[in-house]
């Protein structure tokens, strides 16, 4: 069964504050959209009000996936419907190495393997993503470069096989070389029933990933939506001339 996930007249406060406003949005698998606007437009908390983020109040709207009410779901439900969210500042756990953290979430969907199986089964995702099976004995995150951070990420991807996926500025910091194998891996790890929401500054991505479409957010609204096409022209002309309340 392919996955659709449908906002609707999204309304989100937080503290008081309004922070969406009528926010509506449809992805059906396998697509891509691309969620791009300035700073402090919405992007991330959009991105956290999809994984059940407690401090966010819906005040108004609707989201379902498959035509269940995400909102009516804990973060761990919906975390287990297939809603995954990659954060932009991961935390350190210092003990835990990054081998045994991946073995522990795919228990979670698929026991039965053993550990040193599990192991010899993500050498193949290492290698395309440029990283040395080393990199499985170092505690999670400690120490870890930018492009580390993320390339754990698309592992966590490859492991968990989610239905929604959402990639919160994944590209931010990376250099080019890092920026193209990021892109490939979330090409290649991404399951083919799945939607991908790649919040992003930045068109440059986009030279790896072709979007299925684009939206524009600004000011906690989706002011834009176009194709490919439209992350061009904000690229060259900026944010300023696509706003139309």
């Amino acid at each position: 069964m392919g996955t659709t996930l449908a906002i609707n007249n999204l309304q989100v406060k937080l503290n008081g504050k309004i922070l969406l406003t009528d926010v509506s949005l449809v992805l059906k698998s396998p697509e891509i959209c691309v969620l791009m606007g300035p700073n402090g437009s919405g992007k991330s908390t959009l991105a956290k009000v999809l994984a059940g983020h407690p401090d966010y109040a819906v005040t108004g709207g609707s989201i379902k996936l498959n035509a269940r009410n995400l909102l009516k779901m804990s973060p761990e439900d919906r975390a287990r419907a297939g809603v995954y969210l990659a954060f932009q500042s991961p935390t350190e756990v210092p003990g835990v190495n990054v081998l045994n953290f991946l073995y522990q979430i795919h228990q979670t969907k698929e026991a039965g393997i053993s550990l040193i199986e599990f192991r010899k089964s993500l050498l193949p995702h290492l290698e395309l993503i440029h990283l040395s099976p080393k990199f499985l004995e170092r505690d999670l995150h400690v120490g870890f470069s930018g492009g580390e951070k993320k390339k754990l990420e698309l592992l966590q991807l490859a492991v968990l096989k989610p239905k929604v996926i959402i990639l919160d500025e994944i590209d931010a910091g990376l250099d080019v070389d890092a920026l193209k194998v990021v892109a490939q891996g979330i090409i290649k790890f991404r399951p083919p029933d799945s939607v991908v929401l790649l919040i992003t500054h930045y068109q440059r991505i986009l030279k790896y990933i072709k979007p299925d479409a684009v939206q524009v957010m600004v000011e906690g609204r989706i002011v834009r939506s176009g194709g490919a096409g439209l992350a061009e022209t904000v690229e060259r002309e900026g944010y300023g001339g696509l706003i139309n309340f």
